[in-house]
C-alpha cells in the first residue's frame, strides 16, 4: 500500500490532538514527514512523538518536494492566507474549519487550486459521523414520510474565555462549532446551486470574548424541511442532538443513542374531511382520534466503537486517500463549504456584534 507523506502546520489541539492523534493510528497509508509550529516547546515534542522534521515557518516546506498533502491546523483567523500560499507553491492542502471569513474568499481558493491543478479541501468530517450517517439513512428510507422539520442541538453549559472567543481571530460558536451541524444542516436540504433563505439570532452569553456564544439559525427554501440549528454555551438541560419531525413518525436522539417511531399509511384507519360536527355515540361532542399502530426502532453506537471523531476521521481521510492514490471523487466539495460560509456570512451580517477595543 502506497504511504503518502504530509506535513501538519501547526500543534494546537487541532494539529497534534485531532490530526496529529487520528495519523499515529494510521501509519499504512499515512506518514508525517514535517511538523510546522512557531513554538519552540511544541516543536521539541513534535519532533519526540512523530520522529519527523520540524520548522518553525511554513514557508521551510517550499524546498521539499516529498510532502504530498500538508494539513493546515494554524489559528482560524490564518487558514485562507496560508492556505492560498501552500496551493500557489504547488501543495495539496487539507485546511481545518472554519475555512474562511467570507464566501469570496472561498471563491479565490477555489480558482487558486484550479489554477495550479491541487487538491483542496476542508476538514469537515462531521459529515461522516456515525450518528449523523445514522440520522441521514432513516430520513432517506422514507418510513418518516415527508420531513417537515429538523432540528440540531450542538448545546451545552460552558464558560469561554481563549482565542477562539475573538472576532478578530475568527472566533464565535458559528465559525469554531458551527461548520459541522452547519455542514451537516446543508447536506440534508441538499441544494448547493442556491441558497436558503436565513434567519439567524446571536448573543453573547457566557462567553469572557467579543465574539457570540449562542447561535439560533433557521434555514428555509421551498420543498424543503425546515432545519431549526441551535448553539448554545447556555443550556445546562440539552438533551438531543437531532429531533426529526415527519409526517409518518419522527426522530429523536444524541450521537451515541438515537430513537424513531412511525406508522404505516396502509395500516391506518380509514378517514376523510367532515364539517359536521364529531359526536360520540351518546351524541356528546367529540375530538379526532384514533389508534394508530407504531413501529419502533433503535440505534446505539455498536460495542468496541472507537468513538465518533475516530470513525469519521477515518472515513474523512480515505476519502482523501482513495483520490490522491485512486483518482476516486470527493463526496465533500469545496463549493458545497462555500454555501456554509456564505450562510455564517450571512448570519454576521444580521447580527453586527461589537468588538472589544
Amino acid at each position: 500500500m502506497k504511504q503518502l507523506n504530509l506535513a501538519i502546520i501547526g500543534q494546537g489541539r487541532s494539529g497534534r490532538d485531532i490530526h496529529g492523534a487520528y495519523l499515529h493510528t494510521d501509519t499504512e497509508r499515512f506518514r508525517v514527514a514535517a511538523i510546522v509550529e512557531i513554538s519552540p516547546e511544541r516543536r521539541s515534542r513534535a519532533k519526540e512523538e512523530f520522529d519527523c522534521d520540524v520548522y518553525e515557518n511554513y514557508r521551510d516546506l517550499f524546498s521539499r518536494t516529498d510532502i504530498d498533502l500538508v494539513i493546515n491546523a494554524t489559528p482560524s483567523h490564518l487558514h485562507f492566507d496560508i492556505t492560498k500560499d501552500l496551493l500557489e507553491h504547488g501543495f495539496n492542502v487539507v485546511c481545518e474549519k472554519p475555512l474562511a471569513r467570507h464566501a469570496s474568499e472561498v471563491d479565490e481558493l477555489i480558482q487558486t487550486a484550479e489554477k495550479n491543478g491541487k487538491l483542496f479541501e476542508i476538514f469537515q468530517q462531521s459529515r461522516f459521523a456515525p450518528y449523523y450517517q445514522k440520522v441521514k439513512s432513516v430520513m432517506d428510507s422514507g418510513v418518516l414520510g415527508r420531513i417537515v422539520q429538523v432540528s440540531i442541538r450542538f448545546n451545552g453549559f460552558a464558560r469561554r474565555w481563549d482565542w477562539q472567543c475573538c472576532q478578530d481571530m475568527n472566533g464565535g460558536s458559528l465559525l469554531n462549532t458551527g461548520p459541522h451541524p452547519l455542514d451537516q444542516a446543508l447536506n440534508i436540504l441538499d441544494m448547493y446551486d442556491s441558497m436558503p433563505n436565513i434567519l439567524c439570532k446571536m448573543d453573547r452569553a457566557n462567553t469572557f470574548g467579543d465574539a457570540e456564544d449562542y447561535v439560533k439559525l433557521i434555514l428555509t427554501a421551498p420543498d424543503k424541511p425546515l432545519i431549526d440549528l441551535e448553539i448554545s454555551s447556555c443550556d445546562a438541560f440539552s438533551d438531543y442532538t437531532y429531533s426529526v419531525s415527519g409526517t409518518r413518525g419522527s426522530l429523536k436522539g444524541t450521537m451515541t443513542n438515537i430513537q424513531w417511531k412511525y406508522f404505516h399509511e396502509s395500516e391506518a384507519p380509514f378517514q376523510k374531511l367532515t364539517r359536521e360536527p364529531l359526536c360520540k355515540a351518546d351524541g356528546t361532542p367529540a375530538y379526532c382520534g384514533e389508534q394508530l399502530y407504531w413501529y419502533t426502532d433503535s440505534w446505539s453506537t455498536p460495542a468496541g466503537d472507537p468513538g465518533t471523531f475516530t470513525v469519521a476521521a477515518r472515513a474523512y481521510y480515505s476519502m482523501i486517500y482513495d483520490y490522491l492514490v485512486h483518482g476516486k471523487p470527493l463526496t465533500i466539495l469545496p463549493k458545497q463549504v462555500r454555501q456554509q460560509i456564505a450562510v455564517i456570512e450571512e448570519c454576521h451580517r444580521q447580527n453586527p456584534l461589537s468588538k472589544l477595543n
